[in-house]
Order: C-alpha cells, then structure tokens, then sequence
C-alpha cells in the first residue's frame, strides 16, 4: 500500500512528535517498512506538547486529530449507551486536559430488528474510531470532555421548534427520537472531517482522516435512508429533519448549507453542493452546532465544559 519513501518523507513533513507518529503508523497498520530507527525513536516526552501547537498560526495535525476524538467521544457515547445501556470504558476515557463524567443515556427499546442492527454496527464503529484515534495520538491523546446527552437535546429541540419551550425532549424514549439524535450528529461529522482534510499536512494522517469521512458518510447515510423510510408512513419526520437541518444552519453561519432529507415527493438523501461534492465545516462551525450557539463561545450544548485541546472555540455567526 505504501512504500518505504513515502512513508519516510510523510514522517519527515509531519509537525508531530515522532514518538506519536510511531504510535499514529502502528494504528494505521502502516509499521515496519523499514523506516530508520533512529528517526522513529527520537524526540522524547519533552516534545509532546509540539503535537499541540503549529507553526504560522495554523493547528497541527495532532490538534485536528484531537478536536476529531472529542467529537468521536461525543458520538461514541450517544451511540453505546442507547444500544447497550453503558459507553465507554474508564480506560478509554483518560488522557491530556480535563476528563469529564458523562450525564444522561440509557438504553433505547428498539421496535424494529433493522433499526437496532444499524444502531449496534454504528456504536462498534464510533468505539473503534476513539481507540484507533486514542492509539495514533499516544501520549497527547485528550481526555474525554464533560458530555450531556440530557438537557443538550431538549435545547436543541426546543431550538427547532420540535418541542415547547418548557417541554423535555427524550432523545433516548424511543426509536424515532433516537434516528432525530443521531441526524444532528452524523452529517456534522462528515462536514467536519471534509473541512479539516485541507489543513492536515501528513498524507499518512490525511489517509486515516479519509477513511474516517468515508465511515461517517456511510453512518450518514444510513440514518437519512431510514428516517426517510419512516417518513412514508409518518410523512412528519421530513419535517421534522428539516427542522434539525435549519437549526445548524441558523447557528454555523449566514451560508444556507445544511440539507434535510427530502420530502414524500422527492429524496434528499445525500446532501451535496452543485457540483455533486459534500461541503465542508471549519471547526468553529462544528463547535457552534455542538455548542448550541451561534456566538464564539468556548463551551455549552453536548459540551458543557468545552472541549479539550487547543481547538476549542466556536465561531461568530451571531
């Protein structure tokens, strides 16, 4: 797949700690090549915090893949706790920054077979992702931040008008409600790591990065499918994902981007640009959409407590 020089001179562009790269190329599956020892085993823990800070102003590779396992937290938790009642184990929690306890989720009861079979595969891979994300990063992977699955979802649904102000949205309740969370979640992570793609410098990281989107797109995909199926029956739920969608756009910026899933007439089940391509967020828009705010603020929403790592600030769309 890669041969010996690419691989050296991918470390060698690398801003990163090259302890971490070690670390990063044995998750990636790409070690062994033959890369000089000396290369890989230089640096020490005295250049960790390097992995966190860029040159020119710009965040490093490891400071995009860190703001990418805080939302892979996020996105890990929603998903095991709704489809085996507990998320992610003590030890794949700890790390660099505060660690925070996670408030709300249980376990949703599926009606339908299909649904929880989507759910069960969805939540194995958001696990994965954070120890594939956890193992790359080595020594300066991030904690997991302070997440509220409870009262972030009632203000995100009484932002979209799906709730009352004063009435609780119970993402967890049942199986319809669950599929309206994981919309929030799913197209913003797929816009994320698109945005982020320009910014990282290392094509072995860029690599990981795009198979990452690719995963969240099928994720995506199968979310919208299936809210879209529910919609036949229930030709509510179009409605109410165009909800969900203008809600993310009200907060991310003046740019009318965001999609909802169509109508009873006519899918929308991919959302793209005109030129048939997914659109991007920057991280400040992700962190207006996770934050519940359209203001730069530093936490609020799903985070209650920020994010850790250095890419922490949402944007001024107010």
């Amino acid at each position: 797949m890669f041969d010996q020089g690419f691989i050296t001179n991918a470390i060698n562009r690398s801003a990163e700690n090259p302890s971490d790269r070690r670390n990063f190329l044995r998750a990636a599956g790409v070690a062994g090549f033959g890369v000089g020892a000396a290369m890989l085993a230089t640096g020490g823990p005295a250049l960790a915090a390097e992995a966190e800070t860029a040159p020119a102003g710009a965040p490093s590779d490891a400071a995009i893949l860190n703001f990418a396992l805080n939302l892979e937290y996020l996105e890990a938790e929603f998903y095991l706790r709704a489809t085996t009642g507990s998320g992610l184990p003590e030890n794949m929690t700890t790390g660099t920054g505060t660690r925070g306890g996670v408030t709300g989720g249980r376990m949703v009861h599926f009606k339908t077979s299909i649904i929880k079979k989507y759910a069960d595969e969805i939540a194995a891979d958001e696990k994965a992702h954070v120890a594939f994300l956890r193992s790359a990063l080595g020594s300066v992977a991030v904690s997991r931040p302070k997440i509220n699955l409870d009262a972030s979802f009632t203000a995100a649904a009484q932002a979209a008008g799906l709730v009352k102000p004063g009435q609780k949205f119970d993402v967890y309740a049942n199986e319809a409600n669950f599929l309206f969370g994981a919309f929030i979640f799913e197209d913003v992570g797929v816009t994320a790591y698109k945005g982020a793609a320009p910014l990282i410098t290392n094509k072995t990281f860029l690599e990981a990065a795009a198979g990452l989107l690719a995963v969240e797109a099928y994720h995506a995909g199968v979310i919208r499918s299936t809210l879209y199926a529910l919609g036949i029956a229930l030709p509510s739920v179009y409605a109410t994902a165009q909800k969900i969608s203008d809600l993310r756009d009200a907060v991310d910026g003046p740019t009318d981007l965001d999609q909802g899933i169509g109508n009873a007439s006519k899918a929308n089940l991919v959302p793209t640009d005109a030129n048939g391509l997914v659109y991007s967020r920057s991280a400040a828009q992700v962190l207006n959409i996770t934050y519940l705010n359209a203001a730069p603020v530093k936490s609020g929403g799903f985070f209650p407590a920020g994010v850790n790592g250095v890419i922490n600030t949402s944007g001024a769309n107010g």
